[in-house]
């Protein structure tokens, strides 16, 4: 068990290899909670939304990466939005916390395509027990102590853009970039938050009168990594289950299913497997589970 423990700590770490040196979670059901990396989706939904959502990754390894999130989303007026997003992120030795606000633009474009544009204004807070990879066994560079910055603010920005059967995203969830743990060939040091881009898009098409078929993908680039690229397949039938596939390029695929319970009240499970054989044998997947309220 110890040597999984330094194994899957020394993955999260590295700069190059199966987590493409990635900081920031992903998210399977992310048609739903968009506005946790793009502003401009708050009040974007016709109507108000709201969300919680557990993902835990590698379950059955002790200290393994899990992510809490909590969103919110409603439109003010004619033409603004407010949102709240909440981030929590734990990994080994990490944890990172995200709070923002996100205020978003509408201009309509034509009668039915609507250009929305957003700004996340916010508070990072990362802490790193930097004592852990003694523990571990893992070197640190002797001028390494822990990294416990407090909270520090960050800004980011959005476009998003909706038809009546497709939408098409863009964002940077946070232009800034404090100061975390890092990698440098083996040994623990001090780096800095790498900016995420995100593009996203999405198309709803009718089979019928009662199955609608929607495939989306999500694009990630992170300097200095891999871009990494989730394809998503589901079909929507009677407008009360969703059944899909998922893939991540070269980093895990998976199932998903949402179950509408009422109008507004959605519940969604997902399942991700590693593809790399190492990983898979040491873990019991990935499990993302998410309640979601349109009002």
């Amino acid at each position: 068990m110890k040597f999984k423990i330094v194994y899957l700590i020394l993955t999260a770490l590295m700069v190059s290899g199966i987590s493409n040196a990635q900081q920031d979670p992903n998210f399977t059901f992310y048609r739903y909670n968009m506005n946790l990396v793009n502003p401009a989706f708050a009040g974007a939904n016709d109507g108000t939304d709201i969300g919680v959502g557990i993902r835990s990754q590698w379950a059955g390894i002790e200290g393994s990466p899990e992510t809490q999130t909590v969103f919110f989303g409603t439109p003010v007026g004619k033409n603004l939005g407010l949102g709240v997003s909440i981030i929590n992120d734990r990994t080994f030795i990490e944890n990172q916390t995200s709070m923002a606000l996100d205020f978003s633009y509408h201009l309509q474009l034509n009668g039915d395509t609507h250009l929305f544009l957003g700004v996340k204004a916010g508070l990072n807070s990362y802490k790193a027990n930097t004592d852990g990879l003694v523990t571990y066994g893992i070197q640190s560079d002797p001028s390494l102590m822990g990294i416990d910055g407090g909270f520090t603010p960050n800004i980011g920005a959005g476009a998003y853009l909706k038809g009546k059967s497709f939408f098409a995203s863009l964002s940077v969830p946070r232009i800034l970039s404090p100061d975390r743990l890092d990698d440098a060939n083996g040994v623990a040091k001090q780096g800095e938050d790498k900016i995420h881009l995100y593009a996203a898009a999405g198309y709803d098409i009718p089979l019928n009168a009662n199955i609608v078929f929607r495939p989306s993908l999500m694009v990630r680039y992170v300097e200095a990594s891999p871009i990494s690229v989730d394809f998503t397949a589901a079909f929507a039938m009677r407008d009360r289950f969703e059944l899909g596939a998922a893939y991540r390029l070269d980093e895990g695929f998976g199932g998903f299913f949402i179950f509408k319970a009422s109008k507004g009240l959605h519940l969604g499970y997902a399942y991700e497997a590693a593809p790399h054989n190492t990983i898979a044998s040491m873990n019991n997947g990935t499990h993302e589970v998410m309640l979601y309220v349109k009002l």
